[in-house]
């Protein structure tokens, strides 16, 4: 008798959108499939799914423990988020090779179906970083008799959403701060930088519109700039390991001593990235802009505003109740910016959309662009990039520089 031989062993996700991705978020059912090919006839002891997701950081730090000794401290942490375990075909034990409660399986291709739910508390978002990792995944274990298992593992990936339209995230954020340089006896004007931008939260492919103020009374020539970074935090056995990167910036018109220059929106385009993580207690992901001036020779005048990655853009309703909010800022002169009219509130809905028209509008999103179709769920388009590659490099040259102008008010005489 010819024994048959497993040809292959694949996994697949049914997915739930368009995109054919598995992503899923707390409480969803994971469903799919195991398919095993075999050529001839084999007997399977069993045919088992094992689907685990967590939360795992490791990082090795060298010490000093004398003057010919070194030694290193490993740090590791995990948090367990499921562990979920079913037998497709065949019965618990595989430790023997007996024969008894074999299957035989024929020639051809097979497929087991899988099914199981998603914990209803939150889960942390599919995430790769430098010392640890958020994974989601489903392995195959297909076992035989005085044969080693065939395993095969595969990932798909968990959003916990972030819903940018909540009051606070769709808040102001603003800031000022001023800087006196000295060299030795001497004593130069302040830099000064005020700078604003309409809300906290924001979706990748949005552009940060930004409204500052720089003002240069010093003797440099100074450069403001801008900058979105993306701060990885992680914990283990009380210690934290922090990693920093720039994801995107832009850079100003360099400003000589005595001159002013005002950004009335200037923007700062958000590329694919990881949603910010703040619930996981082992793995933090946090992003901020940095609206700083460059000073060359001394410590730069910076700062931080706070900013929150989300997974469900901005709703019309939503803009709207950020443009309110920023005009009310705005209306208290927070730092004498000339900013652009905002126009007059909208009639509402049922005036200008009858119930008709209403209903025929909802069709699919296939009018929006390359951005928006990818946004319906959870940026499916984005899913792959942002988990296993490196936020882009930028240029600081500003591809749409504000258009310079010759009437720049000076600094006030001291």
């Amino acid at each position: 008798m010819v024994l048959g031989k497993v040809k292959s062993l694949t996994i697949s996700f049914d997915c739930l959108n368009d995109s054919n991705v598995p992503v899923y978020s707390s409480g969803d059912t994971v469903s799919g499939r195991v398919s095993l090919e075999v050529t001839g006839e084999i007997r399977v002891k069993s045919l088992k799914i094992h689907a685990r997701g967590h939360a795992k950081v490791r990082w090795t730090e060298s010490r000093n423990a004398g003057s010919n000794t070194a030694y290193t401290q490993n740090y590791t942490e995990e948090v367990e988020y499921f562990n979920h375990k079913d037998i497709l075909i065949g019965h618990e034990r595989d430790d023997d090779n007996s024969e008894e409660g074999l299957h035989t399986i024929h020639s051809g291709r097979h497929e087991y179906a899988f099914s199981f739910e998603l914990p209803q508390t939150p889960l942390a978002t599919s995430f790769e970083g430098r010392h640890g990792s958020v994974r989601y995944w489903v392995k195959a274990e297909l076992h035989r008799p005085w044969f080693l298992p065939v395993k095969l593992k595969k990932e798909f990936t968990v959003f916990e959403h972030i819903d940018i339209n909540t009051p606070s995230l769709l808040s102001p954020q603003a800031g000022t701060k001023e800087k006196t340089l000295c060299c030795w006896f001497c004593t130069s004007g302040p830099i000064s930088l005020s700078a604003k931008i309409e809300r906290k939260g924001y979706t990748p492919g949005e552009s940060i519109q930004i409204f500052a103020e720089i003002e240069n009374c010093s003797s440099r020539v100074v450069v403001p700039k801008a900058a979105i970074y993306q701060t990885q935090a992680f914990y283990a056995k009380g210690k934290m390991k922090e990693v920093k990167q720039l994801v995107a910036n832009l850079r100003g018109e360099s400003l000589s001593s005595g001159k002013t220059d005002t950004w009335n929106g200037k923007q700062l385009k958000i590329p694919p990235v990881s949603p910010s993580i703040l619930d996981c207690s082992i793995i933090r992901v946090e992003y901020s802009l940095m609206v700083y001036v460059d000073i060359p020779g001394a410590m730069d005048l910076f700062l931080n505003l706070p900013l929150v990655i989300g997974t469900i853009p901005l709703h019309p309703f939503g803009s709207r109740t950020s443009s309110v909010s920023s005009q009310c800022s705005m209306n208290m002169n927070w730092l004498g910016l000339t900013l652009p009219e905002r126009p007059e509130a909208p009639p509402s809905y049922a005036e200008v959309v009858t119930e008709e028209q209403r209903q025929s509008s909802l069709a699919p999103l296939g009018a929006c662009d390359d951005f928006e179709r990818a946004l319906p769920g959870p940026l499916f388009a984005y899913i792959q990039e942002f988990r296993f590659l490196p936020p882009p490099l930028y240029s600081e040259i500003d591809p749409n520089p504000d258009q310079p102008t010759d009437d720049r008010p000076s600094c006030p005489s001291r």
